[in-house]
Order: structure tokens, then sequence, then C-alpha cells
């Protein structure tokens, strides 16, 4: 089991896991592939343990860099789960009539370039051509209202 402790075994070990985080996404396998580079660097650098210490010291190191680093760096990157990406959310966009929308009907309504159901939330109609802001979206209908000028 002395053959653990081999410094640039757990030098390319870190780069594959690296290589690999590129490959997958989730932002996991880096902080893994960071552990087994230190690792690699302590035995390098001649400090000298057992191999259940290295497997320990990879382990811990890993799981700590895992849980010190990972959120603050999802966040940063703004993909933390249960968060919609912005592209995603259609809320607060603005569309166009594409029809007269009488209030509380279903009409047409462009947005991104994309046709939709549009329902007038309003007690007012839109008429076509104006611009509305989508309140929520049920399906693929989108909840729009008339835009008033700010």
């Amino acid at each position: 089991m002395e053959s653990i402790n081999v410094w640039w075994v757990w030098i390319l070990a870190g780069l594959g896991l690296l290589v690999l985080e590129i490959v997958t996404p989730g932002l996991v396998l880096m902080f893994f592939g960071v552990a087994a580079l230190l690792v690699g660097t302590v035995l390098w650098v001649g400090i000298l343990m057992p191999a259940w210490a290295t497997l320990l010291a990879f382990s811990v190191l890993s799981i700590v860099l895992l849980l010190a680093f990972r959120g603050p760096l999802m966040r940063r990157m703004g993909s933390l789960p249960g968060d919609p990406p912005r592209i995603d959310r259609l809320e607060d966009e603005v569309a166009t009539a594409l029809q007269d929308i009488a209030a509380g009907s279903v009409g047409r309504a462009e947005l991104r370039g994309t046709t939709w159901a549009a329902r007038n939330v309003d007690e007012i109609s839109i008429p076509q051509g104006s611009r509305c802001r989508v309140v929520r979206v049920d399906g693929l209908t989108l909840l729009v209202s008339i835009e008033t000028a700010a």
C-alpha cells in the first residue's frame, strides 16, 4: 500500500480530475483535483506520510474545500439550484401586442421574437402594437398588462 505515497500519482490524479471537471458540469471534481494536487505537492516536498494518512489528508482536504468554496463560487456564477437563470424568466419582460386584446381576454403578443398567447389582466384593452409587461406566465400563456409611461 506504500505505492499510494508516490507524489506523481497524486499529481496525475489531480490533473485528471481537473480535466474531468471541465468536461462535466457541477463544480465538484475540481475540489477533489485540487486536494490531490495538494497531497502530491506535500509528498513531493519530502513530507512522508503513511498510506492511511495520505488518504485521510486527501479526504479531509476534498471535503473542506468542497464545503468552503463551492457555495460561494456557485453564487458568484449565479447558478445556485432553485434559482432559474434570468434568461429563463419572462416576468417583467416587455412584449408587443400583435392584435387588440380586450380586458380579460386572450390575444397574441410577441416576446423575444416568438408569438405567444397573451391574456390581458388589466381593466382596459391593449391596442395592437402597444407595449405590454409580462406579469406572470401560466403554462404557455403570458399574463400581460399594458405598460404605462414611467
